[in-house]
């Protein structure tokens, strides 16, 4: 009988044993795994992170990151780490998943598997441009990266180098230069007569960069051509353009005096440009004594010779890359006239060369006798936007 008893005691501790087995707990499985990679410039990037759904058990103690090269090899331990991301430094692997560990070292199912596929990557900008500045150049170029995959988008990475004109050939190392959501950029501060080499590359959400747009090089220069002013809503201390202002009343046109670019809300600004619906840009009259026509399309600023006699007004007119604008400047008894082309019209400024006739009531706005209506003076961008 005590036999039996100890038989049937042994059996209870025996399955007690075997059921605590059968029911040991496992952390939670990691969920929604997803990878940023970091572009370089180059073809393959600097690295990727890891991104999951931290895991709320109590007794977690880490997770795991598992990874393999190609998908005929096996998945072996990456690293382990306590955070809920993972910085994989280097050419990243294929694949990559994720577990948890509890304090007693058992380990949960795996995460979703994400793959890292090259060929996931966006289209290089088609093409590249470039306006010479006065310590500055203006890129843009074709937006086709973002029109073929406007979901997965990111933003354009801008590069520039050294270029040298007598081995007609970029420099060896290219530094980036900022990004940018829009399919233009502006690099300033840069030196007069310097050239450099400019590139550009669209970057996905995920990280993904793409080859290089073809590459452009230019070379800033000091000149009454190219000035830019911004739109009165982006930035209203450089909206506003005076042709002259005679500060020293001599009526002769110093070099200081030409070209001001100035505050949008000023009322002695002949013109200011602001921003109107779908992102245009328009020129509107300031200065009581200034108003203004369209000339016409010109293929360039001399084509604006003569001033009209009639005709000019002083509504907003829609600026438009190409096109010659007049002014007519009465200020007292003095009357001057001015002329600008527009070379560029962004989401944030407008580029023009223009003119002016410091000589009181003639129309002319072209050289003449040698002698030239606008100085080289320009506008001096301060920052890259």
């Amino acid at each position: 009988m005590r036999m039996l008893r100890y038989s049937a005691l042994f059996l209870a501790v025996a399955l007690a044993a075997c059921q605590e087995t059968m029911f040991v707990s496992v952390p939670s499985t990691p969920a929604n795994l997803t990878y940023e990679l970091e572009p370089s410039g180059a073809s393959a990037p600097l690295g990727i992170l890891l991104v999951w759904d931290d895991v709320g058990d109590a007794d977690l103690a880490s997770y795991r990151v598992y990874s393999r090269g190609s998908t005929s090899g096996s998945f072996g331990l990456r690293g382990e780490t306590t955070s809920n991301t993972f910085h994989d430094n280097g050419v990243p692997h294929l694949e990559y998943f994720v577990t948890a560990v509890d304090l007693n070292g058992n380990e949960g199912g795996a995460s979703n598997v994400i793959t890292v596929d090259e060929r996931r990557r966006l289209a290089r900008p088609a093409s590249l441009s470039s306006i010479s500045l006065n310590g500055a150049i203006h890129l843009d170029w074709a937006d086709n990266a973002y029109a073929s995959d406007t979901a997965r988008f990111r933003w354009y990475r801008i590069y520039s180098t050294s270029y040298d004109l007598d081995l007609v050939e970029c420099g060896a190392t290219w530094a980036l230069e900022g990004t940018t959501v829009a399919p233009e950029f502006l690099v300033s501060a840069i030196s007069n007569g310097a050239p450099r080499c400019f590139g550009v590359t669209a970057v996905s959400r995920e990280g993904y960069e793409s080859l290089w747009s073809p590459v452009r090089q230019d070379t800033p220069r000091p000149d009454a051509r190219n000035t830019i002013v911004f739109a009165l809503q982006q930035n209203a201390t450089q909206a506003g353009f005076r042709f002259w202002n005679d500060a020293n009343s001599d009526g002769r046109g110093q070099t200081a005096e030409l070209g001001l670019v100035g505050s949008g809300n000023a009322t002695d600004i002949d013109f200011r440009v602001t921003r109107g619906a779908g992102d245009t840009m328009w020129i509107e009259p300031v200065f009581s004594g200034t108003s203004m026509q369209v000339y016409d399309q010109v293929s360039d600023l001399t084509s604006i010779d003569f001033a009209p006699e009639f005709g000019y007004s002083r509504n907003l007119f829609q600026a438009v890359p190409t096109y010659g604008y007049v002014f007519k400047i009465v200020e007292g008894a003095q009357l001057r006239y001015g002329g600008l082309r527009v070379t560029h019209v962004g989401r944030e400024y407008v580029i023009f060369d223009w003119s002016f006739q410091t000589d009181m009531g003639n129309p002319e706005l072209i050289r003449r006798a040698g002698l030239s209506t606008s100085l080289s003076t320009g506008f001096q961008v301060r920052g890259s936007q």
